[in-house]
């Protein structure tokens, strides 16, 4: 019986020159806006411009081509649209830096982007098949449990920044946020503990008007999921975590049994919770309070009881960040004031938390509705994949993955315009910062992983004798 060697089948050369065209546009569209920042600052070229455009097009250019090597049939646009995305926040970041705002860093944020690539890169090289994680469904759930309780257990005065115990300090010089790869990690633990219970848990139980309940037995893990949300709530005081764990879980069970009844189960049990949690503890408390009314002059900080030493009401200031994000927005209206000459730097953490706001005030409507379809496209892009996946496992991870961006989006900006309680996330790839730009980059490898493995076309096979071409099915 002949030999018969296998070899992938090559990529279209017009897939890939399009692909880089449109990473090269990302790139150009970038540094057009620096060279604005620069203009509208002092009338000329910012003297760094170069520096940058060379390095982020060339770390872009690196990942383009460990993308071609290792991942050549994922989708072409994923990394483009990151690239843009990333690349706008970091201008927006050397915008405020620009204009004096403490602690933003352009130069710090383009390193911390430099990591992030090679982090997608290892990731691609070392994970040649994602499906190999599904091995790992319970070792990543319990390390991404362990993430996530370190900063509870954890000294305040190495966990805790602005009343959140979501950090792990090292000194003066360095600090990381491990629930930002614990999400990562607990989205794998729930894609592999769903594949293997789905049918379980899409059984029926009674029918309440038009849905049908689940069996009060299956009810567990949603319980089990709600109640570590609750606990990341009360004892990290972090609302964004404890809405993005539990909504992502909710989700992907609706992926992987088709019943709304999850849903309605999910949404009555987190707002039940964050009621009782609300009513039972006052930091919680504290944040809805301010979130049903923040123009209250206590709320916002200039009522006289909050003029004195120490503060006579503990609301005092509580609102003070997002109205001036609201003041923003409205600053900035349709078109916006233009890149640096608005004053972004009158919002508390503009340059992390509250970037969102900062750029509506410059790019204004237009600028934020434009920016939010390119991250929709990067969550349908991720989607797609998760339709054209080949098997459960990939199916439900890619979308756990492609929900926990979209539904991460959904609450940093419901957070900022107030639609929604103030959360402590921040606007993925676009906030400074170091824990939240590597798990992003980490989460769009894993995504391309899966991109190509589910848009490559089956393995050419080529007969050794008469080089007779034929094809696996």
């Amino acid at each position: 019986m002949s030999e018969v060697a296998v070899s992938p089948v090559p990529m279209p050369a017009k897939r890939r020159g399009a692909q880089l065209f449109m990473l090269a546009l990302a790139v150009a569209i970038v540094m057009g806006a620096y060279a604005n920042v620069g203009l509208a600052i002092d009338g000329r070229i910012p003297a760094g411009m170069l520096t940058y455009g060379l390095g982020l097009g060339g770390l872009m250019l690196a990942a383009y081509l460990v993308l071609a090597k290792f991942a050549p049939w994922a989708d072409p646009l994923i990394l483009p649209l990151v690239t843009l995305i990333n690349g706008l926040g970091l201008v927006m970041i050397y915008r405020l830096e620009s204009g004096g705002m403490p602690l933003a860093s352009a130069t710090n944020q383009i390193m911390w982007t430099a990591v992030g690539v090679v982090m997608f890169t290892v990731t691609l090289i070392v994970l040649r098949d994602h499906r190999t994680l599904q091995r790992l469904t319970y070792t990543a759930g319990a390390v991404g449990m362990v993430l996530l309780a370190l900063p509870a257990v954890l000294p305040g005065s190495i966990s805790e920044v602005q009343g959140a115990k979501i950090w792990i300090r090292f000194g003066d010089f360095a600090s990381i946020q491990p629930g930002e790869f614990a999400k990562l990690l607990l989205v794998v633990f729930f894609a592999g503990y769903l594949v293997a219970k789905r049918d379980v848990l899409a059984l029926a139980g009674r029918r309440l008007l038009f849905i049908d309940l689940p069996r009060a037995r299956d009810l567990g893990p949603v319980l089990a999921t709600w109640v570590l949300s609750l606990l990341v709530l009360v004892f990290e005081k972090d609302l964004g975590t404890s809405l993005l764990l539990f909504g992502t879980f909710v989700a992907m069970l609706y992926i992987a049994t088709q019943r709304t009844s999850w849903v309605l189960i999910g949404v009555l049990l987190f707002v039940g919770g964050a009621y009782l949690a609300g009513l039972a503890f006052d930091h919680v408390g504290a944040r809805f309070d301010a979130w049903l009314d923040p123009s209250n002059p206590v709320y916002f900080g200039n009522d006289p009881v909050c003029q004195t030493d120490p503060p006579g009401d503990a609301m005092c200031g509580k609102s003070y960040q997002i109205m001036q994000a609201l003041y923003g927005f409205g600053a900035g209206a349709i078109m916006g004031t233009g890149l640096a000459q608005g004053n972004p730097d009158e919002i508390p953490l503009s340059f992390s938390d509250f970037i969102f706001a900062a750029t509506g005030e410059e790019l204004g409507l237009t600028g934020l509705m434009a920016l939010l379809m390119i991250y929709a496209l990067l969550v349908e892009r991720g989607l797609r994949t998760a339709i054209a996946a080949r098997d459960p496992f990939s199916k439900l991870l890619a979308g756990g993955l492609s929900f926990i961006l979209a539904w991460q989006v959904f609450i940093i900006v419901g957070g900022v315009t107030n639609l929604i309680p103030l959360t402590g996330l921040v606007t993925p790839f676009m906030s400074q910062g170091g824990s939240a730009l590597l798990a992003n980059w980490i989460l769009i490898a894993l995504l391309v992983r899966m991109s190509d493995a589910a848009r490559r076309p089956p393995p050419q096979a080529i007969q050794n004798e008469g080089m007779t071409q034929v094809f696996q099915r």
